[in-house]
């Protein structure tokens, strides 16, 4: 059975470094033997189809490619459509009335509990605030993620020891549930 994936690689193409170019990583997850392969800009996702593996497999296969090509490890996390949807459908802020710079999703490469982010209080960020999901969180970040103080605070090393986190916004998020639906 073939299942439609969406490779999220964490940290590359940015400030010039960790150089990975999509039509690179194009022949390398095609090289890989996966099928309808496609990227999204330039910032580290690739949708492909692949009859042989599940996620953390295919994780860690396209993870170790990666290094030996590039010479660089990355941090991947693969998802299949039906998770990206169920994401998607989950939001817990109203995505439809949001500007897209406004609604972020921090995937996890497996799931976190609340516990995780105890020493956090919330209120002290309003109007920021975060929920957690299935293996992610939802940040709303009114004015972006790159003034969010909130997701700096959640960004922080402690908070996210032991899992890979990226973060990715809405636009990206609805676009790869789009062309792993596809």
């Amino acid at each position: 059975m073939t299942t439609t994936y969406a490779a999220l690689l964490r940290g590359i193409n940015v400030g010039g470094s960790r150089k990975v170019p999509m039509a690179d990583l194009r022949t390398l997850l095609a090289d890989l033997g996966h099928d309808d392969v496609r990227t999204y800009l330039q910032s580290g996702q690739a949708v492909f189809s692949s009859g042989h593996g599940n996620e953390e497999s295919l994780a860690g296969e396209i993870a170790q490619a990666i290094e030996k090509r590039f010479g660089f490890g990355v941090d991947v996390i693969v998802r299949d459509h039906a998770y990206l949807r169920a994401i998607a459908d989950a939001c817990p802020f109203p995505a439809a009335d949001l500007e897209p710079k406004q609604l972020h999703v921090t995937y996890f490469s497996e799931p976190v509990t609340p516990d995780r982010f105890a020493e956090i209080d919330q209120d002290a960020y309003l109007p920021e605030e975060f929920r957690l999901g299935d293996r992610a969180l939802y940040l709303y970040a009114p004015n972006g993620l790159g003034r969010s103080k909130l997701a700096e605070h959640l960004s922080k090393p402690r908070i996210n020891k032991g899992v890979t986190a990226t973060t990715r916004n809405w636009n990206t998020v609805a676009k790869l549930v789009e062309m792993t639906g596809a």
